[in-house]
């Protein structure tokens, strides 16, 4: 009687698989690339696990696949034109699956991305772009919508103090006072009309 086939499958095992090969590549154990970085006179070098580099960058895969022979233990790249900052960045970013950089850094990393043909990283830059446009986009409709109610509430008092003096206008064309309902002409008062005569004082 057969049993039934049952998967193994570790969710843990790829995050520890890319955390192990990072603390390899930190501590140059087994590490058989070497990456030399220049730009503007700045120069570093990166060592690092060919099998990394080529499971996360096309342009990488290619010069390795392509290589007839190699230069001793260690193979050596060249980059110009590349930040030795982002180089360093890229680096963290394929090996760990994340880095953090400044926002203005984004775009150059988007850059750096294709053109070390590294798909997971431009994807992610250009999802990170994308979220900060929409931030930008939802704040300048926030200061939209709140300019625009600060202009209506300017406007309503004008509106106000324009139907008074339409009621004063209407008052005078009708000849009626101005008092309201409930000014002192209207209430009755304890002062004698001059018409009813004052009462005599008893005589005597």
């Amino acid at each position: 009687m057969e049993s039934n086939a049952v998967l193994l499958e570790s969710k843990s095992s790829p995050i520890n698989l890319l955390n192990e090969m990072h603390q390899l590549r930190l501590l140059g154990h087994l590490c058989d690339v070497t990456v030399s970085v220049e730009y503007q006179g700045v120069r570093a070098e990166f060592v690092a696990h060919k099998a990394v580099l080529a499971a996360t960058s096309k342009f990488f895969k290619e010069v390795f696949l392509n290589e007839k022979g190699m230069d001793g233990p260690r193979t050596n790249v060249f980059l110009n034109e590349v930040q030795v900052a982002d180089f360093a960045s890229f680096l963290e970013f394929v090996y760990t699956a994340k880095v953090e950089v400044e926002e203005d850094r984004v775009q150059r990393m988007l850059e750096i991305a294709e053109k070390l043909k590294c798909l997971d990283l431009s994807e992610t830059c250009f999802q990170l772009k994308k979220q900060m446009l929409e931030s930008v986009l939802l704040e300048l409709q926030n200061f939209s919508e709140s300019q625009n109610s600060e202009e209506e509430s300017s406007t309503q008092p004008s509106i106000l103090l324009e139907s008074n003096a339409a009621a004063v206008a209407e008052a005078d064309q009708a000849g009626r006072p101005l008092d309201p309902p409930d000014s002192p002409a209207d209430r009755p008062s304890n002062r004698v009309s001059p018409e009813m005569p004052a009462t005599k004082p008893k005589e005597k």
